[in-house]
């Protein structure tokens, strides 16, 4: 991906995307204009991780997105893709040392600005924050609010994302206030269709356009 990070970022949900809607659900998020894509799958299944990991890669190869792994430091590197790491996903600094200066490595910061610094110091490339609104994914997650968006604006030169509950009804706020990604699970993948995922993608990127 060239340019700065900016725009949608789709992350995929194993239930979701079940019964074979992963490849075109997500194609159909990419073909709407989605410039970050998150491969999330807790699974203990290493075989279908490499499997379905690499065909995202190709599918964002092909519409000029960037693929980031969830969790998985040696997947990433052994795709030469990026890498998202949780609080207790394992250093940061680490990881940037396997993946290099050019890999694209995204760090949880809940709603805190001192986590936020600590990830800026360890090479983070972009500072995620959330949840926002009410979660599906993770209801228990810690809440922020949009005045942190603000602050961390005001401190912070890294991008910034925004994510829980993120839908089309809220995410122009988040925008306005700071955010320059829009992280977003269930309002795009819980789509009935390959086609609604498109149009759903599609006005979320007019969000940013708009602000």
């Amino acid at each position: 991906m060239s340019g700065p990070l900016r725009g949608l970022y789709a992350i995929t949900d194993s239930q979701l995307l079940a019964d074979g809607r992963l490849l075109p659900y997500v194609e159909a998020a990419l073909k709407g204009g989605a410039r970050l894509l998150q491969y999330r799958d807790k699974s203990d299944d290493q075989a279908r991780r490499l499997r379905e990991a690499s065909q995202l890669a190709e599918l964002c190869a092909r519409h000029g997105a960037t693929l980031i792994i969830n969790d998985d430091a040696e997947l990433a590197a052994r795709l030469g893709v990026g890498l998202h790491l949780g609080q207790g996903d394992g250093s940061l600094a680490a990881a940037r040392a396997l993946l290099g200066p050019r890999a694209i490595i995204g760090a949880t910061c809940h709603a805190s600005l001192t986590l936020a610094e600590q990830a800026a110091r360890e090479g983070a490339s972009y500072i995620a924050f959330g949840r926002f609104f009410t979660s599906q994914t993770k209801p228990g997650a810690p809440s922020a609010t949009p005045e942190l968006l603000e602050q961390a604006r005001a401190r912070f030169a890294l991008p910034i994302t925004a994510i829980g509950g993120v839908g089309l009804d809220n995410g122009a706020e988040l925008i306005s206030r700071g955010a320059d990604l829009l992280a977003v699970v269930h309002a795009l993948f819980s789509a009935p269709s390959a086609t609604e995922v498109e149009a759903r993608a599609s006005a979320f990127g007019a969000l940013f356009t708009a602000s």
